[in-house]
């Protein structure tokens, strides 16, 4: 297929929507030849079993360690993008368990609201997940006050900056549903809302744990044209990440069949292939 009809393909109106023909691919690993759910349903339990506890004990040793108020927990990013790890993953473990103990998914009017609500928690969390990784570990910690202490212990910083991005990958390798060109509104609809909460915390006179005006050095609204270069510059960087997610995928589905054998079906549709 030319370019140019690729890509009006993509920005289809359909595209922007939730609905998939083949709600088999929500709960049935591409990696399988059979159409159990308990394989997928198995991992997923796995990495929302390890999430939760990842983000409980962030919870709880975090604001001890470093003598703060557990409230300053909240105002991270880092904590509401493993916050919505938790809910991916949750998710993901709901879609699959509806399948093993009720029945098959029915989208002959559409894929169910917990179907949906997964696929839009799933197209946040992984671009989102690429994202903290490589903004903490290039920019903000090589950028930080010695004075602020991101990493009250090495362990739960790598789980919280590095092996979130590895459950996410998890997620998407071990998936078969389709990761669209268009749905890049979800991520960046959520990084926009995390923009209007920092500007609203820095406007209502909020400060984080050691007394600073900004939740991150690099995103400090006293100096709004070098903050929003930033925003700006993230943004790209989210924009970038949901494209590689949605490559991918691709690459993925290409894989799968080629060692399935399997002539029918599609491939991943945010791409023709």
């Amino acid at each position: 297929m030319p370019s140019s009809e690729c890509f009006k393909s993509q920005c289809h109106w359909r595209m922007f929507s939730l609905g998939h023909t083949s709600p088999s691919d929500f709960y049935v690993s591409c990696w399988q030849s059979g159409r159990s759910a308990v394989p997928l349903l198995s991992l997923r339990c796995f990495l929302f079993l390890y999430s939760l506890s990842t983000l409980v004990t962030s919870m709880i040793f975090t604001p001890v360690t470093l003598d703060i108020s557990v409230d300053f927990w909240f105002i991270y990013l880092t904590h509401w993008a493993f916050l919505l790890i938790v809910l991916t993953t949750g998710s993901s473990v709901a879609v699959s368990a509806c399948v093993y103990f009720d029945e098959p998914i029915d989208a002959t009017f559409g894929l169910p609201w917990y179907v949906k609500t997964y696929w839009v928690l799933y197209n946040i969390s992984i671009p989102v997940s690429f994202m903290i990784t490589v903004f903490y570990w290039c920019l903000l910690r090589t950028s930080a006050d010695r004075e602020v202490k991101y990493a009250p212990n090495p362990v739960l910083d790598v789980m919280l900056h590095g092996v979130n991005s590895v459950v996410m990958l998890v997620e998407l390798l071990a998936s078969a549903h389709p990761s669209r060109l268009l749905h890049i509104l979800h991520p960046l609809y959520f990084a926009l809302v995390y923009v209007l909460f920092s500007v609203t915390y820095y406007n209502a006179g909020g400060l984080d744990p050691w007394g600073h005006s900004f939740i991150y050095p690099v995103i400090d609204w006293s100096k709004p044209q070098q903050t929003m270069v930033v925003v700006t510059l993230t943004a790209l960087f989210l924009a970038l990440m949901h494209i590689l997610t949605v490559g991918i995928a691709t690459v993925r589905d290409m894989i799968a069949r080629k060692c399935f054998r399997d002539s029918t079906g599609v491939y991943n549709d945010g791409f023709d292939a």
